[in-house]
């Protein structure tokens, strides 16, 4: 099975992102319970990297401020991300569930994974865990966990 740093990034959101979830775990002991859940270092060292690097996103982050902008894709975002997730992302900002920062930081994080082009599927997670620890942004959160778990059942029944 080809795993790859998004494979561990949904193994940790799914057992250990949760509000019943208690973790006071370090890095190197949930390093080792990665890796007998048999996940490659090198994809564990790049999904920390990456959640290291949301951490500082979300730690810079600018006050959420109402933006009638529009987006502009560079060459690269436009290869990684199709028509369908621009058109997702730009459906998230009309429905207020992400803002200008938040839209921003889901972008630096889908660029940031090593995928060559990010489904629709990816991108909703990517979404989530970006929303995940965002102060003030509890209810966009919830809204998108009932969007991506909703989902997730049904293909699972």
């Amino acid at each position: 099975m080809k795993q790859n740093v998004f494979d561990v990034l949904m193994y940790l959101f799914e057992n250990y992102m949760d509000d019943d979830t208690e973790f006071d775990e370090d890095q190197d002991a949930l390093k080792e319970v990665l890796l007998e859940a048999g996940f490659r270092q090198n994809e564990i060292r790049k999904a920390f990297d990456w959640l290291e690097g949301l951490a500082e996103l979300q730690d810079d982050a600018p006050p959420a401020v109402p933006s009638a902008s529009l987006r502009l894709y560079s060459e690269p975002e436009l290869e990684k991300i199709n028509t369908e997730c621009r058109g997702f992302i730009l459906f998230m900002e009309q429905m207020g569930v992400l803002d200008a920062a938040t839209r921003e930081m889901v972008i630096d994080r889908v660029m940031a994974l090593e995928e060559d082009e990010v489904d629709l599927e990816q991108l909703k997670w990517v979404i989530l865990m970006v929303l995940f620890n965002q102060p003030g942004r509890e209810a966009a959160f919830a809204w998108m966990e009932d969007l991506v778990l909703d989902e997730t059942a049904g293909v699972l029944h």
